[in-house]
């Protein structure tokens, strides 16, 4: 995990020196924007970026701990995250909306899991639609986990009438604060703009993002669905647990051929559901001795998409 760390700061360092662009995300929010960079300062940008992508790796490897979602005691889900991290150099060299996103979904699973069969865990549910619904107003991407988190309070058993309530509440006390203090007017309110795939303008640059997102998410669903089969038979908590990352995942990729535009944004939040699926198969297979082929398999590859981004132009 150390390495891969090291191996993810050195891609960036790299991608700056190479003068490698972040990607020019055109995506809003409801009533704000989150263009690009959100800050000038390459390096600096940059920095803040990694430290957001490590803290994310540290929550989710903290989480495990507690809540043991992959039964073996592994750091092999933040290394995938850092390697699949590393193929995107484009995602590492400025903070974006991406990497918030990623860290806002790996913070929310404390509270998440923390509610699991507790009829009383109106302030966590409130807590999260209303951090959802903050990052809406300035990117739509933060749309795409509300189903995820809906679907997981239910799968939990948590969600009852007082939680509806507090999901409803939470989903409108950021919209009641900024239009009651008059921060924006409701004319401010802006439409999502969508781009699909099929309306994609294929250079070099953009076919090896392409091609990355697409063997992300189809490596992701494939070992999804390959673990399920096993994560099935462990005791309800754990595949409830579990069965979060799997929602995200297909939320994720749903939002991708939907709205590919903004790959920058879903790619991290891919990247770190993927990561999971990794760690999975392989913890699950421990009969399989050729198992670290695959790892290896991902080193080469997530290498060589790097290369690819940044010597392409």
């Amino acid at each position: 995990m150390l390495l891969c760390a090291v191996a993810m700061v050195a891609a960036t360092v790299m991608a700056l020196w190479m003068g490698v662009k972040p990607v020019g995300n055109q995506g809003s929010g409801i009533f704000f924007s989150l263009q690009g960079e959100l800050f000038d300062g390459g390096a600096l940008s940059a920095g803040v970026n990694l430290l957001c992508l490590l803290v994310t790796g540290a929550i989710i490897l903290a989480v495990n701990k507690v809540y043991t979602f992959v039964r073996s005691m592994t750091h092999l889900f933040v290394s995938s995250f850092f390697l699949l991290q590393l193929a995107h150099p484009s995602g590492l060299v400025a903070l974006n909306a991406g990497t918030l996103l990623s860290l806002v979904t790996a913070i929310s699973v404390l509270p998440l899991f923390a509610s699991y069969q507790d009829k009383h865990a109106q302030r966590s549910i409130f807590l999260i639609f209303a951090i959802v619904a903050t990052g809406s107003m300035f990117h739509y991407g933060f749309v795409a986990l509300l189903p995820a988190y809906l679907l997981c309070f239910l799968n939990m058993g948590a969600l009852n009438l007082k939680g509806l309530l507090a999901m409803l509440f939470g989903l409108v006390t950021p919209f009641w604060i900024v239009l009651g203090l008059g921060i924006v007017s409701p004319s401010a309110f802006a439409m999502p703009s969508v781009n699909g795939i099929w309306n994609l303008s294929f250079t070099p640059q953009t076919n090896v993002v392409l091609t990355l997102a697409v063997l992300t998410a189809v490596t992701g669903i494939v070992l999804a669905v390959m673990n399920l089969m096993t994560i099935m038979n462990y005791r309800m908590q754990t595949r409830v647990y579990n069965a979060f990352f799997v929602f995200v995942l297909v939320m994720t990729v749903i939002a991708l051929c939907i709205d590919y535009s903004d790959v920058a944004v879903f790619l991290p939040v891919l990247n770190l559901m993927v990561g999971v699926q990794v760690a999975h198969a392989h913890t699950l297979h421990t009969t399989n001795h050729h198992r670290h082929v695959f790892i290896l398999l991902l080193i080469v590859g997530c290498c060589a998409f790097c290369a690819a981004s940044i010597l392409l132009p």
